[in-house]
């Protein structure tokens, strides 16, 4: 079951550390600070301090985007301890039936080691060149290249997609089938999943999503040098080679300046390394604290929510801070303890004096909406002053009625967000969702829906004027800009 908890449990005190210094922890991600979805702090192998920020919960899994990569490099752990490959392999040993036909030296010089290490020659982003085709591995080969393998850190999604491109030509399963019984299957990982390339290969760099116990159980692995209760899971060695400094990675940021592995980063704490992604997905190993600390979160703050944990975490989690001499403070771990049950994200608050929902009863046509909107009717409460619905009609003649609180979290589900499918691969399951609305004004509305397995979230905010209506539109986080624009509708009922 998603989110079973695997790993013992225990308090911060009878583990050597400070509640209070957790509880500094969550202290400063208050009033502004990044926003995390969970948390979960592990030392000496035991939960010490778990949360989740309501409405995400403990058995929902979450897209992990690049910390995705850090998986993709296990697997081709575990293939070359079973000779399938080597990190010194050409990749046209692999691919060459997919390279240009007059390939440029550089790339017939281009080894597995350079994929792992974001070192492949290229310079400057690539993902749009790449995932912008139907045929991701042969757009990947046919790009320029700018310099020597080796010799240039870029950071190259696409590299990564090559990696299970090439472990899925050599073991005929994509990735996920290939970990599952090396690692997902030990490690007690259920119902994680994997997006796919138009060419029906696990993308590899992204796209993998799983709980937070199922992170943390990782990066305990990784802490315990590849033993799992007992038994070798990885490749004895490869937790070293992989997540040792392979290269400088040249980014201006501090904590992405500290150099590179296969695939994973090293942090600016002594010995601390970490996988990562956007918007605030974190795997920290703490080798010297014998600890693990796993976020998930939807903030675009990345560096911020790591210098919050070498504030108050590392210290403490290294018998170090200015909390090092409270570690039996009672009233500390019944203030954490508290704290952590009733972690919250607040829906939009409503306003005392609005009376009347907005656009109660009505149906609203829309023009150009996103995703094929193309109306959408409001219960008969209107938004923003008492809980509602909004049916939504698609181009396509679907309805999706959507609950909406107000003051509150209402919950339902939505179908995935459109993307490119593949042919034959089965049709994904639907998305919990929550939505609410706050009134700010008469004939104004403000909505919030989360998709609770995603970093990000959507705001819209609505305005009236007789039956002509204003939507705008912007989500929380994104690699581009977060405005979405505004959209025009009118009441035809």
């Amino acid at each position: 079951m998603p989110g079973q908890r695997r790993l013992p449990r225990s308090t911060p005190a009878d583990q050597g550390v400070p509640a209070r210094a957790i509880c500094d922890f969550l202290d400063s991600l208050e009033h502004g600070g990044p926003e995390l979805h969970s948390l979960m702090v592990l030392r000496h192998g035991h939960v010490l301090a778990e949360g989740w920020w309501h409405p995400y919960r403990r058995e929902l899994p979450h897209e992990l985007y690049s910390l995705s990569k850090s998986f993709t490099s296990t697997a081709v752990g575990f293939a070359v301890a079973e000779g399938r490959l080597g990190v010194d392999d050409l990749v046209l040993d692999h691919l060459g039936d997919l390279a240009p036909a007059s390939p440029d030296p550089r790339l017939a010089r281009m080894r597995v080691r350079h994929l792992l290490t974001m070192t492949t020659g290229h310079v400057g982003w690539t993902d749009d060149r790449v995932f912008g085709s139907k045929e991701w591995a042969r757009a990947f080969l046919a790009l320029p290249l700018d310099a020597e393998p080796g010799t240039a850190f870029q950071y190259d999604t696409p590299a990564t997609y090559v990696l299970s491109f090439i472990l899925q030509r050599l073991t005929g399963e994509r990735l996920l089938d290939y970990l599952r019984p090396r690692l997902l299957e030990p490690l007690g990982i259920d119902g994680a999943t994997w997006e796919q390339s138009p060419e029906g290969v696990d993308t590899g760099g992204f796209g993998l999503s799983a709980t937070t116990e199922d992170l943390a159980c990782f990066g305990q692995l990784y802490l315990d040098d590849g033993v799992w209760q007992g038994r070798r899971v990885l490749p004895e060695g490869w937790v070293a080679e992989a997540t040792r400094r392979h290269t400088d990675s040249h980014i201006d940021t501090v904590d992405w300046a500290q150099g590179y592995g296969y695939q994973f980063w090293r942090c600016r704490p002594e010995n601390v390394y970490r996988g990562d992604g956007a918007f605030g997905q974190f795997c920290v190993v703490m080798p010297d604290q014998d600890a693990v600390v796993v976020t998930t979160a939807g903030t675009p703050d990345l560096q911020g929510v790591l210098d919050r944990m070498w504030e108050h975490l590392v210290p403490a989690l290294g018998g170090q801070g200015r909390h090092a001499d409270a570690v039996d403070d009672a009233d500390a771990q019944a203030e954490l303890s508290a704290r952590l049950e009733t972690l919250a994200i607040a829906p939009p608050a409503p306003v005392a004096d609005v009376a009347a929902g907005v656009l109660a009863g009505r149906r609203v046509e829309m023009d150009g909406a996103p995703a094929g909107v193309r109306a959408v009717t409001v219960g008969p409460e209107g938004l923003g002053t008492a809980p509602t619905t909004l049916d939504v009609e698609w181009a396509h003649g679907a309805v999706e009625r959507v609950p909406v609180g107000a003051g509150a979290w209402a919950e339902g589900t939505l179908p995935p967000p459109p993307r490119p499918r593949v042919p034959g691969s089965p049709e994904e399951d639907r998305v919990p969702v929550v939505a609410a609305a706050a009134s700010p004004a008469p004939g104004e509305a403000v909505l919030h829906l989360r998709p609770l397995t995603t970093p990000d979230w959507l705001e819209l905010t609505v305005r009236t004027d007789g039956d002509a209506v204003r939507v705008r539109s912007r989500v929380s986080v994104a690699f581009g800009d977060t405005d979405l624009g505004e959209v025009t509708g009118r009441v035809v009922g």
